[in-house]
């Protein structure tokens, strides 16, 4: 502990005084008394602070933990908070939480805090989905809502996301101002723990119906639905909340031909038949792709254990089934609805779709070609939530997505929904089913249309401080020292969105970008390929998004362009990432 700085050493200190319970303080002494240095650094040399996902982290003890005090704080700074914006009104919040180990019992300390500070408080009986928590806040016309969830996170993780009135997550500059207000906390005696029961009401089962029922009313084609309600669907909540609302959405739909993957139906923290519980790996999908071959699918899907995310495997003119990345899945929901609308005359001047800084360009190729309003955001749906709030009611939110597999088609909540996504991307395949073609024939029609965008995310993960510092110094290095071109490609363009600014690497000329400060650096060569670099901020990692693009002119063509594209991401990335 001698070798820890002063404010570590005091965070540790008051983690042993009384006012912490017994079982926290003997945790704290055990890591002291078997010198677990490393451990003890990495629990207690930060407070956990909000990111693009809100608070998150690794359970246990310690200021840099998720526990009963963290979270216990962090309620507390978020209800003294909306008491001052919201002076003289009786407040309310809505609160859910997920699968994880201790999500349900964190989820009653929160309504507890809340309840012990006077709110009007919504708590979902059981797990529900993060969306669901979303739409909640907006149906009730609560202040402030919380959702307990890692999101996709390893088991030991658990998280807390924060809500706003308008049913998003914060934004600046409540983000911070929370922060502030919880900082301001010095001691546990100022967290109002005891619970006022009669400030708490449960939102039960029936809830699902509203939210079923509002989703409905934003079906394009039930026609193709009633045509194609024995479409074959495979489905996994990968031990998540999914299950508890996604085959019933289906089923409202029409559909009547659903298969959950039953190894992975029930709800479990520990996640037992995956390493990562995240529709993004392989590894994940890997059971219901096995369902899905067995049964002859035409789609199949999984989600997150918050279902906010959703992993999509489609069939191949060969029979075989392959996972298709976020950009592809946003990239084919953003054109059927903008199709599917033109077809109907219902497209109308103020229609908008949303993407972040690192998603596909092919998604605002397609809005382009519908004459279709984009926006583009910071990377986290949080910042697409906060464009529809701004737009709400002087122009019409379509659809939106990001390359993490999040989307959302409609207006009803404001974070990404893989509940309406499973729905949509059903419906979507159903139409198409309809017309003759697959999934996969739509989505070369595309390429043809507007080029071969072939994306891949590399991270890297670096644990601990020593990783954080180590991320800290890689783009420190970056931006020292930009590259002046990538895998032999002259670079065109650095916009760094920590400096707000792009720089023309052949004049230096530099202007605005007009976004809120992010950690991103995006390097854009002559071609039009893009490599965005980015500390992430919800895990231990550094990513970079990489996309690159070649015309296609045929689709037999479609196999040979692809191993090339992949060639050139791995000689772009040799010149970012050094040995």
């Amino acid at each position: 502990m001698s070798n820890f700085d002063q404010e570590t050493q005091q965070r540790i200190q008051q983690w042993t005084s009384n006012e912490y319970d017994p079982e926290t303080i003997a945790e704290v002494k055990k890591l002291i008394d078997q010198n677990e240095e490393t451990e003890l650094l990495d629990s207690f040399y930060k407070e956990l602070e909000f990111g693009t996902g809100g608070l998150r982290g690794i359970m246990g003890v310690g200021s840099n933990r998720m526990n009963k005090y963290t979270i216990g704080k962090a309620t507390q700074g978020l209800a003294n908070y909306l008491k001052k914006q919201f002076p003289d009104q009786q407040l309310k919040v809505a609160v859910s939480y997920d699968s994880r180990n201790n999500s349900q019992s964190f989820g009653h300390l929160v309504a507890d805090v809340f309840s012990a500070n006077d709110f009007q408080v919504y708590l979902f009986q059981e797990l529900r989905p993060t969306p669901m928590l979303s739409f909640a806040v907006r149906h009730f016309g609560c202040q402030g809502g919380v959702m307990l969830t890692a999101s996709h996170n390893p088991k030991e993780y658990n998280g807390y996301k924060a809500y706003w009135n308008d049913g998003g997550q914060l934004v600046a500059p409540h983000d911070k101002n929370v922060i502030k207000e919880v900082d301001a906390i010095q001691s546990v005696s100022e967290i109002k723990f005891e619970r006022k029961a009669e400030n708490i009401e449960l939102v039960e089962a029936d809830f699902d119906d509203i939210y079923v029922a509002a989703n409905l009313k934003l079906s394009i084609n039930p026609d193709a639905v009633k045509a194609q309600k024995d479409l074959k669907i495979v489905y996994s909540p990968i031990h998540g909340t999914g299950v508890t609302i996604v085959p019933k959405m289906l089923e409202a739909w029409g559909f009547n031909n659903i298969h959950v993957v039953e190894e992975q139906a029930e709800p479990n923290g520990n996640f037992p038949t995956v390493v990562y519980p995240n529709p993004e790996e392989e590894e994940a999908m890997s059971i219901a792709m096995k369902k899905g071959e067995e049964l002859d699918a035409d789609v199949i899907m999984a989600t997150d254990p918050d279902a906010d995310r959703v992993g999509v495997a489609i069939k191949l003119p060969s029979g075989e089934y392959q996972l298709i990345n976020g950009n592809q899945i946003g990239s084919l929901l953003t054109y059927y609805v903008l199709s599917c609308k033109k077809a109907a005359g219902a497209l109308k001047p103020n229609d908008y779709i949303v993407k972040t800084i690192v998603t596909s360009n092919l998604f605002s190729d397609i809005a382009k070609s519908f004459d279709v309003n984009y926006y583009e955001t910071l990377t986290g749906f949080k910042f697409i939530g906060e464009v529809m709030t701004q737009l709400e009611g002087k122009e019409k939110y379509l659809v939106g997505g990001e390359e993490s597999y999040g989307f959302l088609v409609g207006d009803l909540v404001r974070d990404k929904d893989a509940v309406n996504a499973c729905a949509f991307i059903t419906e979507m395949c159903a139409y198409f089913k309809n017309e003759g073609k697959s999934l996969f024939d739509v989505l070369l029609s595309l390429y043809v249309e507007y080029g071969y965008y072939k994306e891949k995310l590399i991270s890297l993960t670096k644990k601990g401080k020593a990783g954080a510092d180590e991320i800290k110094q890689m783009m420190s290095d970056l931006r020292a020292d930009l590259p002046k071109s990538l895998g032999g490609i002259a670079v065109a363009e650095v916009r760094d969105y920590q400096q707000s600014e792009a720089t023309d690497m052949k004049t230096g000329s530099k202007t605005k970008i007009d976004l809120p400060k992010s950690d991103v650096l995006q390097f854009i060569t002559v071609d039009g390929d893009v490599i965005s670099a980015r500390p992430s901020g919800t895990e231990p990692k550094i990513k970079f998004y990489c996309s690159v693009k070649e015309t296609l002119s045929f689709t037999s063509d479609y196999g040979q362009i692809s191993n090339r594209l992949d060639d050139k991401v791995t000689q772009m990335m040799a010149d970012i990432v050094k040995d």
